[in-house]
């Protein structure tokens, strides 16, 4: 009997799921799935076997809206039956304008109201012996009062993960609380609520027993974490540990994996957080948002820190020698004038930043921007595009290439094989300096060591050659990896 047919036969029913956007988003889909999967719903891998679909939307940026709003249209011509989701959800109108059948919007983080809604749709028969029990919305906890749970973030990690076993995204709190020009992010996701540090860490804690190799750990502004609940203590194996990014650091580095930190913002206390990368507690690694360079632009942006950003930079790598630093930047933004922008060129310039992304800036809707005078033609937007990244891949090339010659540690992400290899011969993956999907990667030859590594390994590699993004080496070493923490599924020897 195939499982399709199990499926029809038991009366299970079955869910597609559509995930778009950010890791925030990421982590989101997983609490879905984990409730759908609590609950007894099946996750459908196509339309065809799908009895509705869950499709969790972006809201951002123009793009991310016209794609979330092509998946709901494609999922209602397959299935009919459609539940929105996420930051474009906050958005109902401009959903039920292009898609009026869909069955329900929710806003984002809203799982309870989510399963509400699959549970509407898709009424699941009852089990004569658990269909009594009161089902719980996710995070839910019997002593804690919905309101409190609400307020201070404290909600169950997701037990799916959309992504590898070797890595994982840990979010540790949600909405924000600066007033960007460009950004409408508070009004989809309200402001900053933090999770308490305990919860952060035993969710980190159970990842890596399962196998987790590398946490990534991210917020709207990860450096203000914890400010919302004024950096209240919680309990962690018997110890009371501050709702603060530093004292979290210290905690999660402790536990043998690699943290890698994302969303930061550079404020005082980051300088604490570079220490411990220079001792090697985690990744020396900083995703910082600068968005621009000129202190006039910054200002109409409403960004912080403006023009004292090269002064934390060379701080920083003073701390810390071998941090990678990656960073995004807008160009074209309203008012921006050549000499503007030709401070941020001096300023990549001068930096010398590792990885670093950039997009020409276009209108969000209900963003303040929007009003701002001197809007900058599409021609000239697009013109300083391409000379902001010509510096940046120039500057990339030449740090990539005085890596050649040496050995570095790799996290290998997938197989790469050609036809005629033997199976595991080549690899793909990620120095310490490189996250998934956004920065570089490096392209490794096993050698001697082919059929012996795994994905989620992390292996030493020579570095024999580079491009303008990318490393390309062959394997050395293949160290066994001794995290901090018990392994699920692993005893000791007595």
């Amino acid at each position: 009997m195939t499982n399709e047919v199990a499926a029809v036969q038991s009366g299970v029913k079955k869910v597609g799921f559509i995930s778009l956007g950010c890791p925030k988003a990421l982590v989101d889909s997983e609490r879905i799935l984990t409730q759908l999967r609590v609950e007894g719903y099946e996750v459908a891998a196509s339309y065809e076997g799908a009895d509705a679909v869950i499709v969790n939307t972006c809201g951002f940026i123009t793009p991310a809206i016209e794609e979330s709003l092509s998946a709901i249209g494609e999922a209602l011509d397959a299935t009919g039956k459609v539940i929105v989701t996420g930051c474009l959800g906050e958005r109902p109108e401009k959903i039920m304008e292009r898609h009026p059948k869909v069955a329900a919007i929710t806003g984002s983080e809203a799982v309870d109201d989510v399963m509400g809604h699959v549970r509407e749709l898709l009424p699941m028969e009852q089990d004569a012996f658990t269909g009594l029990l009161p089902v719980a919305a996710p995070g839910m906890r019997a002593d804690v009062p919905a309101r409190e749970v609400t307020k201070h973030g404290d909600v169950f990690a997701p037990t799916v993960k959309l992504t590898p076993r070797h890595y994982a995204y840990v979010k540790v709190a949600e909405g924000c609380n600066h007033t960007c020009a460009f950004c409408i992010i508070p009004k989809l996701r309200g402001l900053q609520v933090s999770r308490d540090a305990g919860a952060v860490l035993y969710e980190a804690f159970r990842l890596v027993a399962g196998g987790t190799k590398e946490l990534m750990i991210i917020a709207q502004d990860t450096s203000a974490y914890g400010v919302d609940m004024r950096y209240r203590e919680s309990e962690f194996q018997g110890e009371q540990v501050r709702a603060h990014l530093t004292d979290l650091a210290v905690k999660l580095g402790e536990m043998g994996a690699w943290v890698r930190m994302h969303y930061v913002y550079p404020y005082p206390h980051v300088d604490r957080i570079v220490e411990l990368m220079a001792q090697g507690k985690i990744l020396p690694y900083l995703d910082v948002p600068l968005q621009h360079a000129s202190p006039r632009i910054l200002k109409l942006m409403r960004r912080p820190g403006a023009g004292k950003q090269l002064e934390t930079i060379r701080r920083w790598r003073e701390i810390c020698p071998e941090l990678v630093i990656r960073s995004t930047f807008i160009v074209g933004f309203p008012g921006e004038t050549e000499e503007d922008f030709q401070e941020l060129l001096t300023f990549l310039e001068e930096a010398r930043l590792d990885r670093v992304g950039a997009f020409a800036y276009s209108d969000v809707e209900e963003a303040d921007a929007n009003r701002l005078p001197g809007a900058v033609p599409d021609d000239v937007k697009q013109a300083r595009l391409a000379r902001f990244m010509e510096v940046a891949q120039r500057i990339s090339t030449e740090k990539l290439g005085e890596k050649v010659g040496g050995v570095m540690e790799v996290i290998i992400d997938e197989f790469n094989d050609d036809e005629d290899d033997q199976p595991g011969t080549r690899l793909i993956g990620r120095t310490k300096g490189d996250a998934p999907g956004i920065d570089g990667q490096v392209y490794v030859y096993a050698g001697e060591f082919a059929g012996q590594v795994k994905i989620g390994d992390i292996v030493r590699v020579r570095i024999e050659d580079s491009d303008e993004y990318d490393l390309f080496g062959e394997v050395v070493e293949r160290p066994v990896w001794a995290p901090n923490v018990p392994q699920l599924g692993h005893f000791p020897k007595h």
